[in-house]
């Protein structure tokens, strides 16, 4: 009775919470592998397995290096499996090659960051130590160049031009997140590399599924449009890969 006197008094109906309710439909069978985090062995497992599973397109999330201790041969591992399956296999920016990457570019302003977030491990992994977490700009240079040197002009060109994006039907594969309000197109790289404070509470409304790493989750599970694929396998022994095939998804998991 209260509900319908406001009605009758012009007050405002309380509006419904939105819903996310689209059936997952990529374009193509897709394989989204998380976060691997200077893995190489669970790669290694994980890529086994997708041999078998066949998918039609691969995608990497991002976050390659750092944290985990063979962030080296990951990179030269993923490296190679570009030039091999050339447009079959997408691989993503994510936060850690962007951290990286400035580093490269402003070894001075940014080592301490880098470095407190993994990029010790990383330097570690092509041979080069003994600069400590905050080191002084002269060293900091010092380990920018060998590592400029171990990546190699053709790698770094590489790392440099991977997207922040990949959209096969209505999937929308990111690093970290999107802005529930944007179309992916129109999406900040700071919101797909570092997050949006919206992502996890508030449903898309354009019915686009969006598949992503970055924040560590128990289990790999569509929610609300969302599937978070980041297992966490620096730190848990799982990398974990979404297998999309129409509205059906199946969950690979290294080791397995």
């Amino acid at each position: 009775m209260r509900l319908l006197k406001r009605i009758f008094r012009g007050g405002a109906v309380p509006s419904a919470p939105a819903r996310f309710d689209a059936p997952m439909a990529p374009a193509a069978r897709l394989a989204v592998v998380g976060d691997i985090h200077g893995c190489a062995d669970l790669l290694e497992n994980l890529l086994a397995q997708l041999e078998t599973a066949a998918p039609e397109r691969l995608v990497f999330v991002g976050d390659y290096i750092d944290r985990g201790e063979d962030s080296a041969r990951v990179l030269e591992r993923l490296h190679t499996l570009a030039r091999a399956e050339g447009s079959r296999a997408v691989f993503l920016k994510g936060n850690h090659e962007e951290m990286m990457l400035h580093f490269l570019d402003a070894p001075g302003a940014q080592a301490a960051r880098w470095l407190r977030h993994g990029g010790l491990q990383t330097l570690a992994s092509f041979g080069i130590g003994g600069f400590g977490a905050r080191p002084d700009e002269a060293r900091a240079v010092q380990a920018r160049d060998a590592l400029a040197r171990a990546l190699g002009p053709e790698m770094l060109a590489w790392l440099r031009a991977l997207p922040t994006s990949f959209i096969s039907g209505n999937i929308a594969v990111v690093h970290a997140a999107a802005n529930p309000g944007k179309p992916i197109a129109a999406q900040s790289e700071q919101a797909l590399l570092w997050g949006h404070p919206a992502f996890a509470t508030t449903p898309r409304t354009d019915g686009v599924w969006v598949v992503h790493g970055h924040t560590i989750v128990d289990a790999v599970q569509p929610e609300a449009g969302r599937i978070g694929v980041d297992t966490g396998a620096y730190a848990t022994g799982r990398l974990s890969a979404a297998l999309l095939d129409g509205t059906d998804m199946k969950v690979l998991t290294a080791p397995d």
